[in-house]
């Protein structure tokens, strides 16, 4: 899955343009490298998100194309 969809998809980031945006900007990183918008998300790879003075890391758990506020919380976790 790409990395900007997982975001959305995840809950991590609200909107797909704004994922996009983010990972141009190089805020995104993964597995310690700068990650595209295009990069493919596998279970294992550890997820870092600049947000301004505070950063979010997070390791990916499981992929699925769609999910429900539920059950967003369960394809991460915080580090």
């Amino acid at each position: 899955m790409r990395l900007d969809k997982f975001l959305k998809v995840s809950r991590l980031i609200k909107r797909r343009t704004v994922a996009n945006e983010a990972c141009d900007a190089g805020r995104v990183t993964v597995n310690g490298k700068q990650a595209k918008a295009s990069l493919n998300v596998k279970v294992g790879d550890v997820i870092e998100i600049a947000f301004g003075n505070k950063s979010v890391k997070v390791e990916v758990l499981q992929i699925a194309d769609t999910s429900r506020k539920e059950e967003a919380k369960e394809m991460f976790r915080y580090l």
